[in-house]
């Protein structure tokens, strides 16, 4: 639209045209009242002044599927978005102990597919059966969300509500269900193991024929 034909609808309507994308090629403008839109822009920038970084979490399994992947992934760009620190947590259970390469391949595939948002501090380390990493935001001009259609399904509430996916608590009751399936799995090949040295040992009882006197 010509820039006059523009001038002339704001006017008609009492308001004013405003330049909000001029970056932007043809650059953006609204027909809006300017002085609510200088308040909204300074509500914008007051929360995103305010905000104090956090550190939020996700948790990963090996077996995780595309679906749940992409969803993972959209939450951990929106984290980086708000400003804050990213743990990624890949936790191993039972028999995935005995496979932990698989482990570190999918943490190298999350480095990748975040590379887009943020940096990694603290590359993947294994401690006992976690495999962790941290990531820093990048400068927000250089932020590209690749994820994003994954959380369309959930409400703007929700997801300003989402803090991660376990606090400390949580975090302490996983270990603790992890060791307890471990110890039960630890006494079940134990006791197989013990019952099959008993059959081994234990001497074969054959009737003999009572001889004469």
């Amino acid at each position: 639209m010509d820039t006059r034909e523009a001038i002339k609808l704001a006017q008609e309507a009492g308001m004013d045209l405003v330049e909000i994308a001029e970056n932007a090629k043809p650059p953006v403008c609204r027909i809006i009242e300017y002085g609510k839109y200088k308040y909204e822009q300074s509500k914008k920038k007051k929360a995103s002044d305010s905000h104090k970084q956090k550190t939020k979490e996700i948790q990963l399994r090996i077996a995780i599927d595309e679906h749940d992947y992409g969803i993972k992934l959209a939450r951990a760009e929106r984290f980086l978005a708000q400003g804050d620190k990213l743990v990624v947590q890949l936790r191993f259970r039972g028999r995935e102990n005995a496979h932990k390469d698989l482990g570190f391949e999918l943490m190298k595939k999350v480095c990748e597919d975040l590379n887009t948002m943020g940096k990694v501090d603290l590359p993947p380390n294994l401690r006992g059966k976690r495999v962790t990493m941290t990531l820093s935001p990048l400068p927000k001009h250089q932020q590209n969300r690749q994820f994003d259609k994954h959380l369309k399904h959930l409400s703007e509430e929700a997801l300003a509500n989402d803090e991660g996916d376990f606090d400390d608590e949580d975090q302490e009751n996983g270990e603790t269900q992890d060791q307890n399936q471990d110890q039960n799995q630890d006494q079940n090949q134990d006791q197989n193991q013990d019952l099959e040295q008993a059959q081994v040992s234990e001497p074969s009882q054959e009737k003999s024929a009572p001889t004469d006197a």
